[in-house]
């Protein structure tokens, strides 16, 4: 995916973890390095990717801060499975329990 196309839309953002997020800022910030070296040594050849990776960063900047205030929900991760109680460990811990409460 190309930072500062129109692959980096909001709801391709909401896919995104917040891991995948940093690394997507951490990626259109050097770009954004980049550019403005090369426009400081007038080397830029399209001025437009500038405007372009700066929109990005703001969108990934919301889309973190939405999550943060509970506006937007975080993409459900792949939860591990609860553990199964085996039925012979729930009696076990219930006497141990009874036990302490009448010591």
């Amino acid at each position: 995916m190309a930072i500062g196309s129109k692959d980096l839309a909001i709801t391709e953002l909401d896919s995104f973890e917040d891991e995948r997020l940093a690394e997507e800022l951490k990626k259109a910030k050097a770009e954004l390095f980049n550019l403005r070296f090369q426009s400081a040594t007038g080397q830029l050849e399209s001025h437009g990717r500038v405007r372009q990776v700066k929109r990005d960063i703001a969108r990934i900047y919301t889309v973190l801060r939405e999550r943060e205030l509970g506006i937007r929900a975080t993409p459900a991760a792949a939860e591990p499975k609860a553990k199964k109680s085996s039925k012979k460990t729930e009696p076990a811990e219930a006497a141990a329990e009874t036990e302490t409460k009448e010591a």
